[in-house]
């Protein structure tokens, strides 16, 4: 598979995951509910009707009855066995988006025009007439129609995913970057995870449960937003919302950060604290409110983080831990301490998780709190008054990327 198609693939997918998700968006009720990939991509169930919905995106194709011919057949199999009692009924919906070639269909379809550019096909040679070989009627035909509704006019790729963005902005009162890295990100994960599940009965979500389990404010790394989005790119939004700015506020900073238990190298976490010091922290003589940025190192082995200090330490670089003489209990107070050119620390390590409170407690500035995990979050206590960012990473060197 060429790069090109590659891509083609996936947008593909992506056009699903989306209408998908603006499908749950749009449903009148918390109850109603969708089942993926159920009788086709998605089949939509609310209190008064069932519905099934092919939804295809051939972005560089132009319309031709042959290209929606095959799904209208696999639709009408179904409405057979609804006939003959063996599948529960409801309606259809081919919906797809074409380069061109629109003018081509003419609504509403006919019967005998379902025939002969839908229902008759040849297949190595042989002509079959579909509805000869299910034994249907021209009414049982005329019903079928009733009940199918194809679109070839459906929104392009860009245009659903900004439609998306509308409704999440309106469903969470958010603004457009919260919308697409937050909701959107998570509604991706969701409807990804809801797909592959092999149990029917798993593939069906109402909106309220969907709403609930996308209603969160973390950047997730997720795998197909990150195909959606790109990985440098993703990390360039999150650098320019989070940690770009021209003057640099004097808020007193906790990058609380998971150290990887698989490839986690010294010098990579070493060099990520150095960064944090030297964009996050100033104590020059110019500075009039000078600060420093606290580091927590969650799961990093003690000897580990002990090395990790000697190494800083041998290499001039200043920091306090809380701890004023050997054998002593950790202060806040003293960690907390302002700096200054006479107190030049580039940096205050907290060695244990609950330490974080407690220094938030001695500290009467403006406080932010960015928290990097890799797989859940480790650290959820709630403060109403302070800026809280989660981020989800795969690699040390992602964080370097952002911040």
């Amino acid at each position: 598979m060429t790069d090109r198609t590659a891509i083609d693939t996936i947008k593909g997918y992506f056009y699903q995951f989306d209408f998908t998700i603006a499908t749950l968006l749009e449903l009148r009720k918390d109850a109603d509910t969708i089942v993926v990939e159920g009788v086709e991509d998605v089949d939509i169930n609310t209190a008064t009707e069932n519905t099934a919905v092919q939804c295809k995106y051939y972005s560089k194709t132009e319309y031709n009855h042959s290209v929606i011919a095959k799904p209208i057949r696999l639709m009408l199999e179904h409405y057979n066995a609804v006939k003959n009692g063996t599948k529960q009924r409801v309606n259809y919906k081919l919906f797809g988006y074409f380069k061109s070639g629109h003018s081509k269909l003419s609504l509403p379809i006919d019967v005998a025009f379902l025939k002969d550019n839908f229902l008759t096909y040849t297949e190595k040679g042989i002509k079959y007439f579909q509805h000869d070989i299910l034994l249907l009627s021209d009414k049982d035909l005329d019903n079928f129609l009733s009940i199918l509704e194809v679109d070839i006019s459906a929104l392009e790729y860009q245009a659903q995913l900004s439609k998306i963005t509308r409704l999440l902005m309106k469903q969470f009162s958010c603004n457009a970057f919260e919308a697409e890295h937050f909701y959107y990100n998570n509604s991706l994960k969701i409807i990804k995870d809801i797909a592959v599940e092999g149990d029917k009965t798993k593939r069906k979500i109402s909106k309220s449960a969907f709403l609930n389990k996308i209603n969160f404010k973390r950047i997730l790394f997720n795998e197909w937003f990150i195909k959606y989005k790109g990985e440098n790119k993703l990390f360039a939004e999150l650098r320019n919302q989070y940690f770009t700015g021209l003057n640099v506020s004097p808020f007193e900073r906790f990058f609380i950060i998971e150290v990887p238990s698989i490839n986690y190298l010294r010098s990579e976490l070493k060099e990520l604290l150095l960064i944090i010091s030297k964009k996050w922290s100033r104590f020059t003589k110019r500075e009039p409110s000078p600060f420093c940025s606290y580091i927590y190192l969650h799961n990093i082995p003690p000897l580990e983080l002990l090395e990790l200090k000697k190494e800083l330490y041998s290499e001039g670089f200043t920091f306090v831990d809380g701890f004023d003489f050997n054998g002593s209990d950790f202060n806040p107070k003293s960690i907390s301490k302002l700096i200054n050119t006479s107190n030049p620390v580039k940096l205050k390590i907290l060695n244990k998780l609950e330490y974080i409170d407690l220094t938030i407690k001695e500290i009467s500035k403006t406080k932010e709190i960015y928290q990097f995990y890799e797989s859940a979050e480790f650290f959820t206590t709630t403060y109403t008054n302070i800026k809280q960012v989660k981020i989800q990473f795969s690699k040390l060197i992602d964080i370097k990327k952002i911040v």
